[in-house]
């Protein structure tokens, strides 16, 4: 059954506006749980834009869900990773001037180090996951280095989803959601958990969630913002009642 892991990284955002203490990231996490979330993602940055170290801490201590640590491929974040387990830690790639994650991880020109990372992370029982672009150079090469989850980069789909006029089957559209039915089916020959996310929202996400062989979507500005006006919980089960929905009924969007 396809799960929901709901990216938590803009209550913090709003928190660090004003340097203060509230919204809790951690409740959060509580709330989006009851709404339905199988798992909880934070992207602990370099910069600590946004989820501080102590965040992750409190997560990892004080909640009761499938978390998924966000992380760039450093010596100092696999140290973090691997003093707190979680459950899943995320290779992608980081850049200072980004607003957000542009781009997927490039595998094929940084084999060693994210082979390190990987093994390491290993070592200390955390189960690797790597963001790529929907590329069979870069699957493949995430199987050569020892990935276990390979997250599909759904931004160019969401970007001309929402360019077209949100029609899901405009050529544009279309062609890009083959390329992640594409890269999801090399995935799962590899023998790795096929999942995707990034620019996900209640008007694109169905497309997605009907692909064969998707395991987790992982969401959180969409979610996050509806949130302001409904709600978490409510934002939270709407999203995962639309992913299963689409699941359950694939043909529909073929």
């Amino acid at each position: 059954m396809i799960e929901l892991g709901v990216n938590i990284d803009h209550i913090a955002t709003l928190r660090q506006a004003r340097r203060t203490y509230e919204p809790d990231p951690v409740w959060g996490a509580v709330e989006a749980h009851l709404g339905g979330a199988d798992g909880i993602t934070v992207h602990l940055r370099e910069d600590r834009r946004h989820i501080q170290d102590e965040d992750v801490r409190r997560l990892r201590e004080l909640t009761h869900i499938k978390l998924n640590l966000e992380m760039a491929a450093t010596d100092e974040m696999v140290a973090i990773a691997c003093r707190l387990k979680p459950e899943m830690a995320m290779l992608v790639p980081e850049g200072r001037q980004e607003v957000t994650t542009e781009g997927g991880l490039d595998i094929v020109a940084n084999e060693s180090r994210i082979r390190d990372s990987i093994s390491r992370l290993a070592d200390a029982g955390i189960q690797s996951s790597v963001f790529i672009d929907a590329e069979l150079d870069q699957v493949e090469a995430a199987a050569r280095v020892g990935a276990r989850v390979c997250e599909i980069h759904t931004g160019p789909y969401a970007e001309a989803f929402h360019l077209k006029g949100r029609d899901a089957r405009s050529p544009a559209v279309l062609a890009e959601l083959e390329k992640i039915r594409t890269a999801g089916a090399a995935i799962v020959g590899l023998g790795m958990r096929f999942n995707a996310g990034h620019a996900l929202n209640y008007f694109n996400v169905q497309p997605v969630a009907a692909l064969a062989g998707v395991r987790e979507l992982h969401i959180g500005h969409a979610i996050v913002s509806r949130a302001v006006f409904v709600g978490l919980r409510e934002a939270v089960g709407e999203m995962k009642r639309l992913m299963r929905e689409a699941a359950a009924a694939p043909h529909l969007y073929a």
